[in-house]
């Protein structure tokens, strides 16, 4: 039956007060926790009428009002609803990004290497301190669950968990309402054992499925250990006599194609506060194995939330240092202002 929304406000402050406390609800309550500026009375009315309708129970006479089993059906179909609208949304616009970033990442490593003429690389951006943004438990049979969670840039990660028991609407509903409550904005770092032992204390009998939440949840905001790297402009090489004997320039574009090495000089380039500014490795400083008569210039752009990459610039030591740190102080620039307007 369709509530208007002066019922339906009224029915979710009495199932959330009711799910916080266990203590059936009153009208008092309701006009304290509704923007609705209503009367008690006024409200003692809506509830008979919620009441006639099914969706709450009085246990016993002068008592507060319960939710009933079509309530909490009403609630969690409701909400389960506008949670599965939001995460879709999401999605939608994740892809979206996602196709065009990896296009202009890809257009900004070979822009570099024209200007430059040095090999190029551009990471796509990883998460620097990520942090939970919200958790949905949901139903998927008798014994499953899914756990969709969404972490800081909007990633959406789904983790399907088994449970030895049928788990009821209200129980999910107070789940769902314990997690969040004390692991949203929390980065992986921050959810100790002390946070963790409280939760299963307040998850009572269901203390297992937290255990399982939050393997989920490290799984799902721990740093992506593959990078994604394009590059670009690795046949400049050989306009460097110092590069272009055939061993060496071998060597170095085999380094450039299997990109591990270039993977950890990122994850390097991105720890610490001064990772926003231009870095620059000569020869043996940075690390990357066949590039000790190299220069690396590096420089780390930031999405907002936590979303940051590394562009990179190799040449030979006697590079154009100038004009290659201005090159990458103007993409830089550009990659920080043109994705946060999207």
């Amino acid at each position: 039956m369709q509530l208007d929304e002066r019922k339906w406000k009224i029915l979710q402050a009495i199932i959330r007060n009711y799910l916080e406390t266990g203590e059936p609800v009153g009208s008092r309550t309701i006009s304290k926790d509704t923007d609705l500026h209503l009367s008690s009375a006024t409200i003692r009315n809506e509830m008979a009428d919620l009441e006639e309708m099914g969706y709450i129970l009085q246990p016993h006479t002068s008592a507060g009002r319960i939710p009933s089993d079509t309530g909490y059906r009403l609630y969690v179909d409701m909400m389960m609803k506008e949670k599965e609208r939001e995460v879709n949304e999401l999605k939608e616009i994740l892809l979206e990004k996602e196709d065009k970033l990896d296009h202009l990442l890809k257009q900004t490593a070979k822009l570099l290497a024209v200007n430059t003429n040095y090999a190029t690389m551009v990471s796509a951006p990883s998460m620097h301190q990520n942090k939970l943004k919200f958790i949905q438990l949901s139903r998927l049979g008798k014994e499953q669950i899914l756990a969709v969670i969404v972490s800081e840039g909007n990633v959406i990660k789904n983790s399907i968990l088994s449970v030895d028991e049928v788990l009821s609407d209200e129980t999910l509903l107070k789940l769902n309402i314990l997690l969040n409550t004390h692991l949203n904005g929390l980065a992986i770092e921050e959810i100790n054992l002390a946070l963790i032992s409280n939760l299963k204390k307040q998850a009572g009998i269901h203390s297992e499925i937290i255990n399982e939440v939050i393997d989920a949840v490290a799984e799902a905001i721990k740093a992506d250990e593959e990078l994604e790297i394009y590059t670009s402009g690795t046949n400049n090489i050989f306009r460097y006599p110092e590069l272009a004997d055939h061993q060496r320039a071998s060597e170095l574009i085999s380094t450039f194609e299997e990109k591990k090495a270039l993977s950890e000089l990122v994850k390097e380039s991105l720890v610490g506060e001064e990772s926003t500014g231009i870095q620059v490795y000569i020869g043996k400083e940075s690390r990357v194995e066949n590039m000790e008569d190299c220069s690396i210039v590096t420089a780390t752009y930031d999405l907002g939330e936590g979303m940051k990459g590394t562009i990179g610039i190799i040449g030979p030591k006697r590079m154009d240092y100038d004009k290659v740190i201005d090159n990458l102080k103007n993409v830089k620039k550009q990659l920080d202002s043109i994705y946060k307007k999207e």
